[in-house]
């Protein structure tokens, strides 16, 4: 693909969570291809040494970030190594239980809540001051169209990503004085073996097979397909560069608009 010259990151430095797999691995492939230097951070050490294999250009650490210890560790790393940051890239979480919201586990709930949006504020309360000591800065977390809608059978997956456009644009206002951005990009169903097992669990959890499942997936958005990881990765790309300078506090779907999320849910 013909890259755009303001997509051009020579020099940049770039963190992403959950950088061994899924969307985090498309998104650290897109910065590494436009030349920045990639630190992909992720809980799976076996994902970790396949994308070190077939791409030795990109650093990686293995860590959990919803682990403050942890989290501190990858920063240490971060600012010893590569010398600052430009750009971050909150990609960690998981999907969280599937059932009604009175048969949730609390210890369910507070684990996906954990990753999904306290991982995001500990790894920005990291980068913040090295961004501040630099004048200049990119956050980006990657919330959900279920941070809009809302998701039935999913309540703390939704619960956490709508908190994630509220740290978000939170953040944005107190780091703009200092040439910081912030934004959240919010994808609709990404193809994917994650989405596989989110269709999987749903399906038995309604009675129904996983093929009506994602049907009705395609059938509740306007351009009638799933995501792919390297739309969401460009749009990264987007948000990251010389062309979005100006653009902070944002929530950004990609998601082919989606017309009855809540349709989704219904018996059939």
């Amino acid at each position: 693909m013909t890259q755009h010259p303001a997509w051009r990151f020579a020099g940049h430095n770039v963190l992403v969570t959950a950088g061994g797999d899924g969307i985090g691995k498309s998104i650290a492939l897109a910065f590494a291809d436009a030349g920045a230097e990639v630190h992909a951070v992720d809980i799976d050490a076996q994902a970790l040494a396949k994308l070190a294999g077939e791409y030795p250009h990109i650093h990686i650490s293995t860590a959990d970030v919803a682990d403050e210890n942890a989290v501190a560790r990858v920063f240490e790393r971060q600012r010893d190594e590569f010398g600052g940051l430009d750009t971050l890239v909150n990609c960690a979480g998981i999907a969280g239980p599937t059932a009604l919201v009175e048969e949730i586990a609390l210890r369910d709930w507070r684990r996906c809540l954990a990753v999904n949006l306290e991982s995001a504020f500990l790894c920005c309360r990291q980068a913040i001051p090295t961004m501040r000591g630099a004048g200049k800065g990119c956050i980006i977390s990657l919330s959900s169209t279920a941070g809009w809608h809302g998701y039935p059978l999913r309540t703390p997956y939704a619960a956490a990503k709508w908190a994630l456009l509220g740290l978000t644009k939170s953040i944005a206002m107190e780091l703009g004085p200092s040439g910081i951005r912030a934004n959240a990009i919010c994808p609709g169903s990404v193809d994917g073996s994650r989405m596989q097992r989110v269709i999987a669990a749903e399906a038995a959890h309604r009675n129904l097979s996983a093929a009506q499942v994602r049907q009705q997936y395609t059938d509740s958005v306007s351009l009638r397909t799933f995501i792919q990881a390297e739309e969401i990765a460009h749009t990264a790309l987007f948000l990251a560069s010389p062309a979005a300078a100006k653009i902070t506090g944002q929530a950004i779907n990609v998601d082919g608009n989606i017309e009855n999320f809540g349709g989704l849910h219904e018996s059939s």
